[in-house]
């Protein structure tokens, strides 16, 4: 005799643990990102909305300092990213290993990544300062002329970006590390009998099993870079000139010039690069970790 289950239905309670981060979610990411698609195809200030279509669009690509800021935006994106992972990975392998003072290197690695961007990005002004700043200083002592380290046009961009590398690669550090740790000890057992090198090891083990991590630490870094301003902010203001703008400080500064649909339309072409930057990025990781 067949028996009759009885129609289990799933309680919505667990449902009431969601909300609240749905809720937050809805109101300061969802409906603003929404609606900044309707804004940017206005002229609009805080009282009267205006539609012009895609005007805002044309002038941001017509203007050259704003299609300059959107190529500073890449060039320091690949910057910081690139320089993060292969530092990170390098001091990550380093301070896994058998070394003295392990635990405070550690310390003093990850340390830059607790103080505040702003306070960074202040000290380093000073110590940049061409005339009276402490690099400067101490590469005249041994007879090196200093450059103008954010006055120079063409170093202002490097030299944040520099200070940026120094301030996030610690988080980098910690994710290659947790990598590192990962990876069973058999395998450079293994290849220690079989007379591998250090080297050989690096590259046939290490750097093959840590791949998660460095994926992990590419996207965080790139996106890092393409939204990127409160440290460019602090130390250049996007200048001199517009040398060291990014499209970040770019929409800023249109905010503050009132020009809010401008702005609007600058948000929206970073929002849409970083997709378009990192969703093909992480399908093309995704792909190559299932063939693998």
């Amino acid at each position: 005799m067949d028996t009759v289950r009885p129609i289990t239905r799933k309680s919505p309670y667990p449902l009431w643990f969601f909300m609240p981060a749905a809720i937050i979610f809805g109101i300061f990411f969802l409906i603003p990102t929404i609606t900044s698609f309707w804004y940017c195809l206005t002229r609009w200030d805080l009282t009267t909305t205006h539609f012009i279509g895609l005007d805002n669009f044309r002038q941001f690509f017509s203007e050259p300092f704003l299609v300059q800021g959107l190529i500073n935006t890449l060039i320091y994106a690949v910057i910081t990213s690139s320089a993060k992972t292969v530092l990170a990975l390098l001091i990550a392998v380093l301070l896994t290993g058998q070394i003295f003072g392990r635990g405070f290197l550690r310390s003093v690695v990850f340390f830059p990544v607790l103080v505040s961007t702003i306070g960074v990005g202040i000290t380093f002004t000073v110590l940049m300062h061409p005339t009276r700043g402490t690099i400067n200083a101490a590469l005249k002592a041994i007879g090196i002329p200093g450059p103008g380290w954010l006055t120079n046009p063409n170093l202002a961009l490097f030299s944040v970006a520099m200070v940026d590398v120094w301030k996030g690669v610690g988080i980098a550090v910690l994710i290659y590390m947790a990598g590192l740790v990962a990876i069973s000890q058999d395998y450079y057992e293994a290849s220690r009998i079989d007379g591998a090198t250090r080297w050989q090891q690096f590259w046939r083990i290490t750097l093959p099993l840590v791949r998660p991590a460095t994926i992990t630490v590419i996207t965080l870094s790139l996106i890092g870079g393409l939204r990127s301003f409160d440290l460019i902010w602090a130390m250049t203001r996007g200048g001199p000139g517009f040398a060291s703008d990014v499209v970040a400080s770019v929409i800023y500064k249109q905010y503050q010039a009132g020009f809010y649909g401008l702005s609007t339309a600058g948000n929206v072409i970073l929002f849409i690069l970083i997709s378009l930057i990192i969703f093909p990025l992480s399908y093309y990781f995704s792909r190559r970790e299932v063939e693998r």
